[in-house]
């Protein structure tokens, strides 16, 4: 081979070499940026799932903290308004709006009825709650939301199975999609009735408002939604007693003392509590309360049709 040749030959060599680093260089970027995606993905994801827990922690935050001055908002119908006024709210004139009224006021000597209930998205503390409630055989109430997944069927029928009482609190748990029309409520309504049904083989006559009929979130008028649950004989149950138990700084003992100092205002207190899948003290707290609660006399029941009426816009005031 003379010098023309092995020139190309090497010319040649060199342009194999600088095309397999080309190759190379390409395939790395290519997998560093498929790896780089990847771990963003997985991060967004993550951020994704705190931020929704967050935002939902802060949505039962601020409507405990509007239900915390119901007692001013009662003042809507104060009977002592100028005519003008009254005049202006005419239509709403049998409307009583009142979270709770003289006859549960409690007196020496009466019996306290509390009925123990869970606003549930059922998770991984659920069979705690459960397995607590078990243990003192008390029954409670669950107002339960919907879960795509299936993962918690076994919890739902174990409710129903133990003698306690599952109720709705919507199947999205989504405010701004419950509240946005009577369209979209009522057909959350009929989703979460119709789960709940074809998992326990329970039909559920039992419904809270997510964040109360008190809420200032909704864009419709919870009377008109009120209206809707009289219709299909649903009877829709507030709360008197707010166990505090979405506060970042909550313990079991601040639990048992929120409750317990609220009770003794009433004959029939509705406690509200959540059964939140981040945090384990409620279900810590729920042995010490029943104890506190039985050493007060009190009768934990679970909520029935019967039951004393916490509401705060009165259903049977609504035509």
């Amino acid at each position: 081979m003379d010098s023309k040749d092995k020139e190309i030959a090497e010319q040649q060599k060199q342009r194999r070499k600088r095309v397999s680093r080309i190759k190379t260089t390409i395939i790395m970027t290519i997998a560093i940026w498929m790896a780089v995606s990847l771990l963003a993905i997985v991060v967004l994801g993550v951020m994704v799932v705190k931020l929704n827990s967050r935002i939902y922690k802060l949505e039962l935050q601020l409507n405990t903290a509007i239900s915390s001055n119901v007692s001013a908002d009662t003042e809507y119908d104060d009977p002592d308004s100028d005519s003008e006024n009254a005049a202006s709210t005419e239509p709403e004139q049998s409307v009583v709006k009142q979270l709770d009224s003289e006859d549960n006021v409690y007196h020496d000597g009466d019996t306290r009825k509390v009925y123990l209930t869970f606003d549930c998205i059922p998770g991984d503390n659920t069979n705690a709650i459960l397995d607590a409630l078990a243990q003192y055989n008390v029954k409670a109430t669950f107002f339960v939301t919907g879960d795509d997944s299936g993962k918690y069927d076994d919890v739902y029928r174990r409710i129903v199975n133990e003698g306690h009482t599952i109720a709705m609190n919507s199947y999205s748990n989504s405010y701004s999609q419950i509240y946005d029309s009577v369209d979209s409520f009522t057909n959350d309504l009929t989703r979460i009735s119709d789960y709940i049904a074809n998992i326990t083989g329970t039909t559920p006559d039992i419904y809270r408002f997510p964040g109360g009929s008190m809420n200032q979130i909704s864009n419709v008028d919870m009377v008109d939604l009120v209206k809707i649950l009289n219709q299909k004989n649903i009877t829709y149950f507030d709360w008197n007693v707010n166990a505090g138990d979405t506060a970042d700084d909550c313990t079991a003992d601040s639990i048992v003392s929120n409750v317990t100092s609220g009770v003794t205002d009433y004959d029939n207190s509705v406690v509200l509590l959540h059964d939140d899948s981040n945090r384990s003290t409620t279900a810590e707290a729920i042995g010490p309360l029943i104890e506190a609660l039985q050493n007060m006399n009190a009768e934990i029941l679970p909520i029935d049709k019967n039951t004393y009426k916490v509401q705060y816009i009165k259903a049977d005031t609504v035509g």
